[in-house]
């Protein structure tokens, strides 16, 4: 695995955009559930991927363009880029429960600090735990 920065440059601005158009309508719907129904429920709707559907998106455009640049259709490589990318966030939700549930059971006895780093490692230890099974499975 290795970080691309030049990834960066591929985007064009018109599709930030869209990305943070598309999470602004993903809170202002979750701040409307939450007012109708409550934080509980509307914290739920705020947890959705507001980003991630545009993101992949582009994933998978940005795998098809450079594959096309090398004479190649792309298809498969760039749905292949995309899955790795969903598994990521796939386990990166999962250690997002984790977090939210420490936060959840312990702010109401705990402070606020020492919860709040249970959390974080919560999340840490669940998302890489749940990265390494992806990778041995």
């Amino acid at each position: 695995m290795r970080l691309r920065f030049d990834s960066l440059r591929e985007t064009t601005l018109a599709e930030y955009a869209r990305h943070f158009v598309a999470g602004g309508l993903v809170t202002v719907a979750a701040s409307l559930i939450a007012r109708r129904y409550g934080a509980v429920i509307g914290g739920m709707f705020m947890a959705f991927p507001g980003i991630f559907p545009p993101s992949i998106s582009l994933v998978e455009k940005h795998k098809r363009e450079r594959e096309a640049a090398q004479g190649f259709e792309g298809v498969r490589a760039a749905r292949a880029e995309a899955s790795v990318e969903a598994a990521g966030a796939s386990a990166g939700a999962a250690g997002l429960g984790a977090f939210g549930l420490v936060l959840w059971k312990g702010l109401g006895t705990h402070p606020l600090t020492p919860v709040l780093v249970v959390a974080l490692m919560a999340w840490l230890v669940v998302s890489c735990t749940m990265w390494w099974l992806r990778e041995r499975l």
